[in-house]
């Protein structure tokens, strides 16, 4: 069984009765999200090591958390059975701490936290509410942070509001969207001669590394076409795979990482970039004219990624975003996983970055 549904059933079988009979008024939100490869569906035999097995996350208000809390906390810690469903309720060597903090509580003795929704929010996100995000608010999140919140499930929510801030989270404004892919093809446009110039020059494996670093950039453009938040690096080539784009891409990238010439590591590479050009001039969003042809007078298969930034650059509407330096969000500038999971640091990156 998957951690999902474990939980899932944790709160239905466990949580939720014991709830009924010891706090039958309180009105709560109870989900599993922000953090663990079962939020996506991954977790294996392997993920039950660390952070894994019945876990529930109850969202309340902060009146109801400061009279209600501690002592359920600690009544849960008395009542509860060991293991559940041959799991162990105890946290198992896991590096999330138990929930500790103002507007959030949790014990070591078992996966029961109780939060407030703002408390929720500011230590995911920096932020206690996501009602009015600025852009450059969006452009601080990391995406596998977005993610995490959004990702995971809500087994009950009784006065709807983290499901509302979920829904709000679902994805970026279609604005920040057309930035981050102008400024994805940025990324692209910096190194695609690379992989070229360093096999012209006798540097197989700096072409390779090269290749592999813009199929990465391939890769997680293909998320932003499909309108979908990227993982972090472990679920990042499993999470692709359920793209509809990875079907097109994939050979393209398997092609450019496994041959042993540069041109045709170059050219395998410049077929997924039309592949991702015909796929956005498909969307209507910011058609151009895709191209694939020498890079200047230089023999090295690249696109005319200057007319796709030009085009969804021109495509935006909000003033603030269509004045940002074409350097892009978070994930786009900084490749730290450390700083990422830090979102006030994140955001304060990013302010000095595009103001």
């Amino acid at each position: 069984m998957q951690g999902i549904e474990l939980s899932r059933r944790f709160y239905a079988d466990i949580v939720r009765p014991w709830l009924t009979t010891t706090a039958a008024d309180l009105s709560h939100a109870a989900a599993l999200i922000g953090y663990g490869s079962e939020l996506l569906g991954f977790d294996d035999e392997t993920s039950r090591d660390h952070n894994w097995g019945p876990r529930v996350h109850l969202i309340v208000t902060a009146d109801d958390f400061a009279t209600h809390a501690r002592r359920l906390v600690d009544a849960f810690t008395t009542m509860a059975p060991k293991t559940y469903l041959g799991e162990p309720i105890g946290w198992r060597s896991r590096p999330h701490p138990a929930a500790s903090g103002p507007g959030s509580l949790g014990a070591i003795d078992h996966g029961l936290e109780i939060h407030t929704l703002e408390a929720r929010l500011d230590a995911h996100f920096a932020t206690p509410s996501v009602d009015t995000l600025t852009p450059l608010q969006w452009l601080g999140f990391a995406e596998q942070k977005l993610l995490a919140f959004t990702a995971g499930a809500v087994f009950h929510d009784d006065d709807g509001r983290l499901t509302r801030a979920r829904e709000r989270l679902a994805y970026f404004p279609h604005d920040i969207w057309l930035y981050k892919l102008a400024c994805q093809w940025r990324r692209i446009a910096e190194e695609q001669a690379f992989v070229g110039r360093a096999g012209q020059v006798g540097d197989d494996l700096g072409s390779r590394i090269i290749a592999a670093r813009l199929a990465r950039d391939i890769m997680r453009m293909g998320f932003l076409l499909e309108r979908r938040y990227a993982p972090y690096a472990k679920w990042l080539g499993s999470a692709f795979e359920r793209l509809p784009i990875a079907a097109r891409l994939t050979p393209h990238l398997q092609s450019a990482l496994s041959v042993t010439e540069w041109q045709p590591r170059g050219e395998a590479l410049a077929a997924a970039y039309l592949e991702l050009a015909h796929t956005q001039n498909r969307l209507g969003i910011a058609s151009f004219e895709p191209v694939i042809g020498p890079y200047h007078e230089r023999p090295f298969a690249t696109l005319n990624v200057d007319d796709a930034i030009a085009a969804l650059m021109g495509a935006i509407t909000d003033p603030i975003v269509k004045s940002l330096p074409i350097l892009g969000s978070f994930d786009q500038v900084i490749d730290s996983t450390p700083v990422a999971e830090d979102a006030d640091l994140s955001h304060k990156i990013m302010r000095q970055v595009l103001c």
